[in-house]
This record gives structure tokens, sequence and C-alpha cells, in this order.
């Protein structure tokens, strides 16, 4: 007599928690240590200054990938996380060019760039609510979205630094290390 193990059928409803979690764990060592760089070279546009803020959007935009492969278009994120991808990559090509016009410059990209990209992380914790662990995303995204709108007003303002962008940066790796640790609890109750 054969002994059948039934096993359910895998759900495409969602990226594997497991994979969210590692990729939001580092995000958040990323955005850390980014941070302290750029906090320790905020009020000067330098090489590593300029190399910090070039990489941070490419980065963003390789973690982006990541998920979208891990996704496949199962959770309905897809062509949210495709629009996350190409504003980043469009923002890291932008903060090249603007670091010769200076700080303001940098902040009015940098602020763009975090409004939009706020906007699409927003919509991808919504779509992605369900598999819990996402409210931290949902209100980074707005945060995100409200603090590069001010950023972008601080171009205009005499002694503008980087500062805050080490500041954001942080805050949103905190988002990302909160979410990782709210996926770890959703995945041990299901």
């Amino acid at each position: 007599m054969d002994t059948v193990v039934s096993r359910p059928a895998p759900t495409a409803s969602a990226p594997p928690p497991v994979a969210l979690r590692k990729l939001y764990l580092l995000r958040f060592a990323f955005a850390a240590v980014w941070a302290a760089l750029l906090f320790m070279t905020a009020d000067t546009l330098g090489l590593l200054s300029g190399t910090l803020l070039v990489l941070y959007p490419l980065f963003d935009a390789a973690c982006v990938v990541v998920d979208l492969r891990s996704a496949r278009s199962a959770d309905g994120a897809a062509k949210r996380l495709s629009v996350n991808i190409g504003l980043s990559v469009l923002a890291g090509i932008a903060l090249a060019v603007a670091l010769t016009s200076g700080i303001p410059a940098v902040l009015r990209v940098w602020g763009i760039w975090a409004v939009t990209a706020g906007i699409a992380q927003l919509a991808v914790g919504l779509v992605r609510r369900r598999m819990g662990g996402q409210w931290p995303m949902i209100v980074s995204g707005a945060i995100s979205t409200l603090v590069g709108a001010s950023f972008f007003l601080q171009a205009g303002k005499d002694g503008a630094t980087l500062t805050n962008l080490a500041g954001y940066a942080f805050l949103g790796g905190l988002f990302f290390l909160i979410s990782a640790l709210r996926l770890k609890s959703a995945d041990r109750k299901s």
C-alpha cells in the first residue's frame, strides 16, 4: 500500500516571505552604512559623497529587480515594481548630472525621486498588505513622498547640506528592518 502525502498547492499570491525578508534586511544594512558614510561627508560634494548619492538609487533599483524576480508578477505588484526600477535608474543618472551643479540641484533631484519612489512603494505595499509585514512599507512610502517635497523646498535655502538625506536613508532602512521582522512573525503564524 502506497502512502500519498498531499501538500497544499503553492499559491501565487505573493513573493516568498523568506526571500522578501532577506532582501529587506539587506536593504536595512545598506541604508545604515550608506547613511553613516554620507553623514560624515554631508557638507560638501566630493568624490565619496557623489559616489554615494548616485549609488543609492542604483542599489534601490537592483533590490527592486530582485524583488520583481521573486514576485514574478504573482502578487500584482509587478507593474509598480517595474515603475520603481525605472524611477531609480533615472534618479541615479539625474543625480550624476546634478552633482556638477551643486547641493541644491542634488536636493531637487533627490526630492523628486523620493516623491515618485515613495508613491510607488506605497502602491506596492498596498497591493501586498495581505501578506503581512507591509504596513511599515506603506508608512515609509507615504513619509518618503512628504519628505521628498521638503528636500525639494530645502534646496532653495542658503546653507543646504546633504545631512537630511542621510537621516532619510537611515529612517527608510529602519522601516525595511521593521517590515522584515513583521514578515518573520507573519510567516510563523501561517
